[in-house]
This record gives C-alpha cells, sequence and structure tokens, in this order.
C-alpha cells in the first residue's frame, strides 16, 4: 500500500482506539489525552503476523481495534492493513511489539 494509504490506515486505527478506550475506560484515556497522546507506528511483514500481534495484545487485556480496508482504493475488500492499540502501559506494550521496526 502507498505511503498516504498507510497513513490513512494508521489514523483510523488511532482514532478507533482512542475512542474505544474513551468508552471503555475513561480515566486510561484521560491520562493518555493529558500525557500527549503517544502514538507509535510499526510495521510487520504479513497479515499472519498482524493477526498474531492482536492476538497477543487481547491476551495482555490491552484495548486493541483492527482495521479492515473497505477495499475502494489499493486493497481487496476487507483486508486487515492495521491495529490501535492501547493506550495502555508502554512496558507490557513493548513485550510484544518491541521486534518490529517503525514505519
Amino acid at each position: 500500500m502507498s505511503k498516504g494509504k498507510a497513513a490513512a490506515q494508521a489514523s483510523h486505527a488511532a482514532v478507533s482506539a482512542a475512542v474505544k478506550t474513551l468508552r471503555q475506560n475513561p480515566t486510561l484515556f484521560n491520562k493518555w489525552w493529558n500525557g500527549g497522546q503517544m502514538k507509535v507506528v510499526l510495521a510487520v511483514d504479513s497479515e499472519v503476523q498482524l493477526d498474531e500481534i492482536e492476538s497477543r495484545i487481547r491476551r495482555l487485556g490491552v484495548f486493541v481495534t483492527k482495521i479492515n480496508d473497505a477495499g475502494r482504493t489499493q486493497l481487496p475488500p476487507g483486508t486487515a492493513t492495521a491495529l490501535g492499540i492501547g493506550p495502555h502501559n508502554l512496558l507490557e506494550v513493548e513485550k510484544i511489539t518491541s521486534s518490529l521496526k517503525l514505519y
């Protein structure tokens, strides 16, 4: 996917994760919001790896949102493109994501 498409998908993931957290844990959301809204964009090698990370993150009890593309431009409908993870304790999330490269 193009860099612009990737940026849009990452934006969808960030907004979705933030809204999910706000609805389910306003205290955690406010801590993240007032702390500067940290966001990190990482790359995976495949959709399989994305699914594996999603599963591991969910087992930690961290809020996670998977973004699936609508298929209107570059990708087939339903293609998983991004995960919105957190907000959550950075050290816990890094246990799973530390091997990924920055995008």
